[in-house]
C-alpha cells in the first residue's frame, strides 16, 4: 500500500483561518485510510494537539469524525458545528501565533538540516514550520524522486 508523505504545510490555513488544520486533516485522513508514511503520526502531540486544544475539540471525537472520510470543507463545517468550539478571531490569532512562533530544540533542528546537508550556521529560519517543511520535502524526495 502507498505510504504518502503529507505535503500540506502547518503554515497553511483553510477558510476558517486556522493554521495547521488542513495538515492535521490530511495526516489524520491518510492514517485512517492506512496510507500515511510511517515517519508521521496520524495525530501527534505537537501541532496536532495544539490545534485541537485551541479549537476545543476532543481528540477521540475528531478521530471518529475523520473515520467518515470527510473532505476538507466538510471538516471545517463539522468544526464550526461542534459544541463549545472556539473560533473567535482572537483565539484563532493566538493559535496561529503559537504555530508560527514555535522553535525546535537544537537537536531537532540539526537533525533536519543534516539530512539535507545544510550547515547549521544560523542561516536558516529556525521556525519549526519551515524546518518541518524541509523535513517533509526531504522524505518525499528520498521516497519518490531519488
Amino acid at each position: 500500500m502507498s505510504q504518502i508523505v503529507p505535503l500540506i504545510s502547518s503554515g497553511i490555513a483553510g477558510p476558517l483561518g486556522v493554521l495547521h488544520l488542513p495538515r492535521l486533516w490530511q495526516k489524520a485522513s491518510l492514517a485512517a485510510a492506512g496510507k500515511l508514511h510511517s515517519d508521521y503520526p496520524g495525530i501527534g502531540c505537537g501541532y496536532d494537539q495544539m490545534t485541537l486544544d485551541a479549537l476545543g475539540i476532543n481528540i477521540e471525537t475528531f478521530k471518529t469524525f475523520i473515520a467518515t472520510k470527510p473532505s476538507y470543507p466538510q471538516l471545517e463545517s463539522w468544526v464550526k458545528a461542534q459544541p463549545g468550539v472556539n473560533l473567535t478571531k482572537g483565539n484563532i490569532y493566538k493559535h496561529n501565533q503559537s504555530i508560527m512562533g514555535y522553535i525546535h530544540d537544537d537537536a531537532t533542528r540539526k537533525t533536519i538540516l543534516d539530512a539535507d546537508g545544510i550547515a547549521d550556521d544560523g542561516g536558516v529560519n529556525p521556525g519549526a514550520v519551515d524546518l518541518n517543511n524541509l523535513d517533509d520535502w526531504h522524505i518525499f524526495w528520498a521516497q519518490e524522486i531519488k
